[in-house]
């Protein structure tokens, strides 16, 4: 059986059994990798041979403190505005640390404390009364078990008597079974890596008593477009690959011109800082980059001959942007009017623009 998508432990192994041969650093208890190791496999590198491709692309020093701090008692918090690639390097993080990304509890504003802590099995439950049998582990439960490194994603969104389920287990190690006058307590290794955004509507606040538990690392937005592009490139490309698009390699011209676009919408202002722009509701990330670029080569490679072209990016740019259908549109067809129609070398997107726009 094909796999739509490989966890990372399973896509990388060959990176990661590499620098596992090759790493001869201190390993903290319970850790696959040594906290060097970790960083190169995120952050790219070369080891016997073997090329470790970056995971990450941006602030080096971002993914030391992180990985830092999961060296230590305290849990990790990656904070920061939607695709900004927290659930990326959650995954990868966990990959690498515990050669397991899979224990993930993710949160709904419909989360349960169950998700966090443990439930039952009702129909054992009812037959014979609270057991061990009957108890059913959350990943929270397994990764202190198994002293491994569990996800919580989109902590935020989590109702906040749910968020306080955690207060307990990060700072005591421990999660109380009441039921059966028991405790779980975490083996060495275990720890959290939770992501939040903070630009979710109707976001539950963690309490401070939650925040002193965590060491939040903020992820931005790329600094630079060439950054951004790189990245883009990158992910797509790997996409493409585990798609089996049969396509050419993304056309780097329309790549550039998509991060373009939303860096100039995000930023308020055109490239050379002479038009001043409204902005969009929406956050226009580098991770909806990557989707307008992929469903492009998706039209392009089924639709056209393979090339990525202007059309084929078109009708994604305006589902990225126009996510409010009366304010986008006027934000939207203002920059058409007064940027694309006046760049040099951009007359066949502004056409393709205009013509799915009307």
């Amino acid at each position: 059986m094909t796999v739509l998508r490989e966890h990372a432990e399973q896509q990388f192994k060959k990176e990661l059994d590499a620098l596992a041969k090759a790493d001869d650093r201190t390993r903290p208890p319970s850790w696959k990798l040594s906290p060097w190791a970790v960083s190169t496999y995120m952050l790219g590198g070369k080891v016997k041979g073997v090329e470790i491709t970056p995971k990450y692309i941006g602030n080096k020093r971002i993914i030391e403190i992180a990985i830092a701090t999961l060296a230590t008692d305290r849990a990790l918090l990656l904070y920061g505005v939607p695709g900004t690639a927290k659930t990326w390097v959650s995954e990868h993080l966990a990959a690498a640390i515990s050669g397991d990304s899979t224990l993930i509890v993710q949160g709904t504003a419909g989360t349960g404390e169950e998700a966090i802590r443990y439930g039952w099995n009702y129909a054992e439950l009812l037959a014979k009364g609270p057991s061990k049998k009957a108890l059913v582990s959350s990943p929270v439960m397994r990764a202190m078990q198994d002293g491994k490194l569990a996800r919580v994603e989109e902590l935020t969104r989590i109702p906040s008597d749910v968020q306080d389920a955690l207060i307990t287990i990060l700072s005591e190690k421990t999660m109380p079974v009441p039921e059966l006058n028991e405790q779980v307590q975490a083996t060495r290794g275990f720890n959290v890596i939770a992501t939040a955004n903070n630009r979710d509507r109707g976001v539950n606040e963690l309490s401070s008593a939650l925040k002193r538990r965590f060491n939040t690392v903020i992820l931005p937005v790329p600094a630079t477009a060439d950054e951004e592009v790189e990245i883009v490139q990158k992910r797509v490309t790997d996409l493409g690959r585990a798609l089996e698009l049969p396509m050419e390699k993304p056309a780097l011209e329309e790549i550039r011109r998509v991060v373009t676009i939303f860096r100039e919408l995000r930023e308020g202002k055109s490239s050379d800082g002479k038009t001043r722009l409204k902005s969009p509701s929406g956050t226009l990330s580098t991770a909806e980059a990557i989707s307008v670029v992929n469903q492009g080569i998706a039209l392009a490679a089924h639709f056209g001959d393979g090339t990525l072209r202007a059309p084929d990016l078109a009708a994604g740019l305006l589902g990225a942007v126009v996510k409010d259908p009366v304010q986008d549109r006027i934000v939207w067809k203002e920059y058409l009017e007064t940027v694309a129609k006046e760049r040099d070398g951009w007359k066949d997107l502004y056409r393709a623009c205009r013509e799915v726009s009307e």
